[in-house]
């Protein structure tokens, strides 16, 4: 999930600066009708605060709704699995899924007609800090169509994305707020991965230190010679798991002493790993494919067990490939042990979605009807449809338990667990996850795949909210915004650049020029930017 996410917030990082122009425009005529069309429910029903607008809804044709997905991956079926075919029934409406990349999404800015509904995934992006422009606020939707909204909606939340109108206008998945985080009902989905057969066929080795890192990926290399020791997401535009992610594996501070930024890539820690990785690298433990593979190549190699281990960020997105070749591979499937720490002590801060989560979704002023679009963003977030998103269908796919928990019937949890595709194409359960949350996963065992519980289980303990750094880069249109998409471009080349060295020189010398980079791009003002929005992080959750 991660992975996507990092690899969709380069994708629009890119195209940046056209958007700041299109959205900044798009108030009056292009990408938006301007104020809206607020149809009229008079003859259809009347609101009721105890009671969602979907089952009050007498609307007999079928609706038709447009949804942009900024995200080509996503699966545009809808009505063909037991989840949508529900939905669709219980709404009495039919989408059209629209998916695209960055390119796509500015058509739409650019004067095109706007779709109902929209999902785009950078929070700091012009698109989400300028929604008053264009969409339509949650707020008043939820006063005129369907007050049960604020029901379901969590409070946190919608004052996280709250505009400076005072509305908000975008509700995001896995929204996790500190209550969450203290439920203990969110999973880790970064974990160090090893095979069990390597693994026991090592000596169950530990693998902490720089010197035990590098000594054991030797080792699997003589004694499985067709696998790749080491392996990582792909890596894209980005830094795959090698960056943020390797930094929260191994600890690397959220801040500095003063509570300001913390330049987590120059940390002297963080520098030893990425010089060790290096190190395996030149030894021929890391392919050089791992920095070319894209996200399909990736998951095949998973898929086939072609990594002996990997620092896999996203353990929930690559379940069923890890399934697939767990249930292929009886006693060889993955599983997490500690793997490299600290050199300084440090305990993992594993992160989460966080606050401001994953997917964030949005009702256009183009609506045909924002009266049901409204009610798909109540119906997706109450307990029925959490539930049907997760578990599926009573009697159907799942039973409840005497205790409350849920279970799949055996045939249901049989496919998911010998038949990840099949299950995938025709349950689609935790697949269709605009307002998933995984407060709801915590409901059963059958949540998630056999082959992730063991690294979630491993990850208890280990995560750490990162809400201070969340939307803490300069605003986009800056002068900083753009210094900072070419210094994080410097950065993802540059630490490809660090691991594939030919020799300490070749490294030292792409760390030097990284950081002469910076000096070069108003990183210092940046620096700045960032500790205010901190700050100001800081005061919105009441963190001393």
């Amino acid at each position: 999930m991660k992975n996507a996410i990092g690899q969709t917030g380069v994708k629009l990082s890119a195209a940046l600066l056209t958007a700041v122009l299109l959205v900044t425009g798009c108030g009056g005529g292009a990408g938006g009708s301007g104020e809206g069309n607020w149809v009229s429910i008079e003859d259809r029903y009347t609101v009721d605060p105890e009671t969602p607008a979907w089952q009050l809804d007498k609307k007999e044709e079928v609706t038709d709704l447009t949804w942009y997905v900024n995200a080509d991956w996503w699966n545009t079926d809808f009505g063909k699995d037991i989840v949508t075919k529900k939905i669709k029934e219980d709404l009495n409406i039919n989408i059209k899924f629209i998916t695209g990349d960055d390119t796509k999404l500015n058509t739409f800015f650019a004067g095109g007609e706007m779709p109902d509904l929209l999902t785009v995934f950078d929070s700091n992006s012009p698109v989400v800090q300028k929604a008053a422009t264009w969409a339509l606020p949650l707020n008043d939707l939820a006063e005129k169509y369907d007050p049960y909204f604020n029901k379901v909606a969590a409070a946190d939340t919608l004052n996280w994305f709250q505009l400076a109108d005072g509305k908000t206008y975008g509700y995001p998945n896995y929204s996790n707020t500190q209550a969450d985080y203290d439920s203990g009902n969110i999973p880790a989905k970064t974990a160090f991965i090893i095979r069990k057969d390597v693994y026991e066929a090592l000596g169950s080795p530990v693998i902490g230190t720089p010197e035990e890192f590098q000594s054991v990926m030797k080792q699997i290399k003589e004694k499985f010679p067709t696998l790749i020791p080491f392996g990582f997401n792909a890596i894209g535009e980005g830094t795959g798991s090698l960056g943020d992610t390797l930094q929260d594996f191994i600890g690397v501070p959220l801040e500095n002493e003063n509570g300001e930024f913390y330049d987590r890539n120059l940390d002297e820690d963080y520098l030893t790993w990425l010089k060790t990785l290096n190190t395996v690298y030149r030894d021929g433990n890391i392919s050089d494919d791992s920095f070319a593979d894209d996200g399909t190549a990736f998951e095949e190699k998973v898929k086939s067990g072609k990594y002996a281990t990997m620092l896999l960020d996203g353990t929930p997105q690559q379940g069923g490939n890890l399934q697939i070749y767990m249930s292929a591979n009886p006693g060889k499937e993955y599983i997490a042990i500690d793997g490299p720490q600290s050199t300084k002590g440090h305990a993992p801060t594993l992160n989460q979605s966080g606050i401001t989560g994953w997917m964030i979704n949005f009702i256009s002023k183009d609506s045909k009807d924002p009266a049901k679009a409204i009610q798909i963003f109540t119906y997706l977030l109450s307990e029925e449809g959490q539930t049907l998103m997760n578990y599926g269908i009573e009697g159907e796919t799942y039973e409840t338990q005497a205790d409350g928990t849920v279970e799949l019937l055996p045939a249901v949890k049989d496919l998911q667990l010998n038949n990840a595709d099949k299950f995938k194409k025709d349950y689609r359960m935790g697949e269709f996850m605009f307002f998933g949350h995984d407060r709801h996963k915590a409901l059963s065992a059958d949540a998630f795949p056999e082959s992730i519980k063991q690294m979630q289980e491993w990850g208890k303990g280990k995560l750490k909210p990162h809400f201070i750094l969340e939307n803490i880069n300069p605003d986009q249109g800056t002068q900083e915004a753009r210094a900072l998409s070419a210094i994080n471009t410097k950065w993802n080349s540059t630490l490809v650049s660090m691991v594939r060295a030919k020799d300490d020189a070749a490294f030292d010398g792409a760390l030097a020029a990284y950081k002469a980079f910076l000096d070069e791009n108003r990183w210092d003002e940046i620096v700045k930017v960032r500790s205010e929005k901190m700050k100001q992080n800081k005061e919105k959750l009441g963190i001393q």
